[in-house]
């Protein structure tokens, strides 16, 4: 979520990787064509800093792959990459001498080009014919399909690459350069050692950082992790018995659950809640027990989680700790913090289960669409760890305010539009109106044409409540309430209409749906009532005596519709029926 793709120029270099002559013995004993030839595959990358960290070389098991002698060399690449290949290279690959699949080259073996260890030949479905040669350079420290394949395949997750960015000082090589000026010193040693075949420049999409713009690497890192194992099931039972609104929420949400990996709740910031584990200084073993959690959450109550880094070790040391692994009992405190998705989703620890005057778990959660990767996933997870629940009853979901073209809202377009200037100019019933009059679902679109309608629909609903209360200038509803079945038709009709109204919005209210219930005030201020009114305005009202029944069945109807109306609205607006 935090890498954007931008255009970036990185070296192109074509690098090739020897068989090993144990190697080589078994392919030509599966392949008799190259009996008694050198052989090398030939591999591409844009990342010549990732060669000192290479360990293997994928193929895909089921291309074909062909050994062209060029220039005297026999070269091992996919064969429908041919023409590409020579076209990149300068280099003519045609006539082959012979083709095989890609699975005759699994767990061959091939010599490092600028270190005396092996590389392994693997196999892997994502390798493309796209571009590059068809075999692929495998760092399993550097890129999560690489990463994938090393574990399938035993290779080590070497990372030779310090926090800082800087190679590792027992590198050889590039030792302690950072990463993109090893660039061009990796490609000089290849040439050196006459194992870089080819070098050029590309122009391509490369992941950069969302917030400096700059070019970021892949690096696998030891981190720390809740293991889904035992929490993915109870996660879509619970997810299940959750009322989402949208309902679409409950299907988005299991569907997290079904394909969420392990959660990594580690991160390398310096500031944030520390996680609690000592580490031995002697082998480097970490421990994360109840005992050493005990010390630090007693250190964190008297002086914050701050203590961490400012009481001496021996605070969060129990007494006779061991390390697990060498049996060391001298300790370094870890320097990781928490995941702050983690800090959010014990929010509900925090307050409801803190506070006698609340309940665990919320009757709702709300929140923007964002937060299903995000807080309310969180939250879940957290709840189902300390108490096998999920700690909301229901969750509400909302998209974003946009401008009235649609557009994201931002200082740079100057189409912002700030509440407290909506409740200056116009009131702040006014923005409340329009949060029930939009549909909150999706994006809602907000500006100077969206706010005139809705103080025009503002003052239809403000001046039926002043007339209704108009016609209750002397009539007290304890001494002049005429019957329902005594009231006038059209009064009765009136009357009637709304109680239909309020059992709808009423259900709206439970649904959350908003959005109805505005139309269907709406409609009953400016449809339904104009019998009412026309009928009460003609001739009852104001030219009938005090206490005819038809004039106090008017009043009668204007009482129980005003009332009503103020208890429908209340949540929305402030009107009562008081004024």
């Amino acid at each position: 979520a935090e890498v954007e793709y931008e255009t970036h120029k990185s070296p192109s270099i074509y690098v090739e990787f020897d068989l090993t002559p144990a190697s080589a013995g078994q392919l030509t004993a599966a392949v008799p064509a190259l009996t008694g030839r050198a052989l090398s595959v030939l591999i591409w990358t844009t990342t010549p800093w990732t060669i000192p960290a290479n360990l293997g070389i994928a193929f895909h098991p089921d291309f074909d792959y062909a050994a062209f002698d060029v220039d005297g060399r026999v070269i091992i690449i996919a064969a429908q990459m041919a023409d590409a290949v020579s076209a990149g290279t300068g280099h003519t690959f045609v006539n082959p001498l012979v083709s095989f699949k890609g699975a005759a080259l699994e767990h061959l073996a091939f010599q490092h080009p600028l270190y005396p260890r092996e590389s392994k030949g693997v196999l892997a479905h994502y390798v493309t014919l796209e571009q590059g040669t068809g075999a692929v350079h495998t760092a399993p420290g550097h890129g999560a399909d690489d990463f994938a394949t090393g574990v399938k395949y035993g290779l080590d997750v070497y990372a030779p690459i310090g926090r800082d960015g800087r190679f590792l000082p027992e590198v050889d090589i590039v030792a302690g350069m950072k990463v993109f000026d090893a660039n061009p010193v990796v490609v000089a040693a290849l040439a050196d050692r006459g194992r870089l075949f080819a070098q050029g420049e590309v122009e391509h999409s490369y992941p950069h950082c969302w917030r400096c713009h700059q070019p970021v690497i892949f690096m696998a890192t030891p981190q720390w992790f809740i293991s889904m194992d035992a929490l993915r099931s109870v996660a879509l039972s619970e997810a299940n018995s959750v009322r989402w609104h949208p309902d679409w929420g409950r299907e988005r949400m299991t569907g997290m659950f079904v394909n969420r990996p392990d959660w990594c709740i580690s991160r390398q910031r310096a500031w944030g809640v520390p996680i609690p584990a000592l580490s031995c200084e002697g082998c480097g073993h970490s421990m994360l027990t109840p005992a050493i959690v005990e010390r630090a959450a007693t250190a964190f109550a008297n002086s914050s989680a701050d203590a961490w880094y400012e009481e001496p070790i021996a605070t969060f040391v129990p007494e006779g700790l061991t390390c697990e692994s060498c049996g060391g009992t001298t300790f370094e405190r870890e320097r990781d913090i928490l995941d702050v998705w983690f800090d959010s989703g014990c929010s509900h620890e925090a307050v409801l289960a803190k506070r006698p005057d609340l309940q665990w778990p919320a009757d709702l959660y709300l929140e923007g669409t964002d937060q299903y990767r995000g807080w309310f996933q969180s939250s879940m997870l957290v709840g189902l760890g300390t108490r096998d629940k999920a700690p909301y009853v229901g969750v509400l979901t909302h998209g974003f305010v946009v401008d009235e073209r649609g557009r994201k809202m931002s200082k740079s377009l100057g189409n912002t539009v700030a509440p407290q200037q909506v409740i200056q100019e116009h009131g702040a019933e006014v923005l409340r109106l329009w949060v029930s009059m939009v549909d909150y679902r999706d994006e809602v679109r907000l500006g100077k044409a969206v706010l005139a309608r809705t103080v025009e629909a503002y003052r239809k609903i403000r001046n039926t409540f002043r007339y209704l209360l108009s016609n209750l200038f002397d009539f007290d509803p304890a001494l002049h309430s005429v019957a329902r079945e005594d009231m006038h038709e059209v009064d009765r009709f009136a009357v009637s209409r709304l109680a239909n109204v309020a059992a709808g919005v009423e259900q709206a209210y439970l649904d959350y749906n908003f959005q109805s219930i505005f139309h269907a005030v709406n409609d009953f201020v400016t449809v339904d009532l104009s019998a009412f009114h026309a009928d009460v305005s003609k001739d009852r009202l104001y030219t009938l005596h005090a206490d005819a029944p038809e004039r106090r069945s008017a009043q009668t109807a204007s009482y129980l519709m005003a009332d009503a109306l103020s208890r429908l609205l209340a949540p929305i607006l402030s009107v009562t029926a008081d004024e």
